[in-house]
């Protein structure tokens, strides 16, 4: 007869995801992982699989849960241009308001392993194609309504944004200058008009 789960997986992937955005994959070792969750070692490559693939869960349940509206955000019927704006706006004060400084995982994932790990560079490099797909689809809807020149190239502005926004995180994680990070933003919000 099988044996049943003493722990509940979902939490214990939630204690994974915490502890690999505060650490980092590198500085995160089995060791660490079993005190945090407060399971053995079997039971975590049981349910899981090797470190690795916790990683790769607990990177996945990120990206699902933290910025899962933007496409909706950005693809609203109306004016595009300012959820354009809300959507730089908000990422300049989630960074500003990040009381533990963890930063973006995403953005952490990239700097720690993305060109040394082919299948996170896959999954970083996906997310970031869903931004820049929805910034230029907005971009390109603003243009035609007219609310940015006729001129301005959609996709490269949104190519500029996502740069922008990437570096907001990673700002906002080493030094959060408030100063620094709304200047940034609205000299960004600028070359919309």
């Amino acid at each position: 007869m099988a044996r049943t789960k003493q722990f509940d997986p979902d939490a214990a992937l939630q204690k994974a995801l915490e502890l690999f955005w505060e650490r980092g994959y590198e500085a995160t070792s089995m060791a660490d992982l079993v005190q945090h969750l407060g399971i053995a070692r079997a039971s975590i490559y049981a349910t899981f699989g090797g470190k690795h693939d916790l990683y790769v869960k607990a990177f996945e349940r990120y990206t699902q849960t933290r910025d899962p509206n933007i496409v909706e955000m950005l693809s609203q019927p109306g004016p595009a241009l300012p959820a354009v704006r809300a959507l730089v706006q908000a990422y300049v004060e989630e960074s500003l308001h990040d009381e533990h400084r963890r930063g973006c995982m995403v953005v952490n994932a990239a700097v720690e392993v993305m060109s040394r790990d082919p299948q996170m560079a896959r999954r970083i490099e996906a997310g970031w194609d869903v931004l820049e797909t929805a910034l230029t689809s907005a971009l390109t809807r603003a243009r035609a309504q007219g609310e940015i020149p006729d001129d301005k190239d959609p996709r490269a502005l949104a190519r500029f944004l996502l740069v922008l926004l990437q570096g907001i995180r990673v700002l906002g994680r080493a030094h959060p200058e408030p100063g620094r990070l709304r200047d940034a933003a609205a000299q960004a919000l600028a070359v919309l008009d």
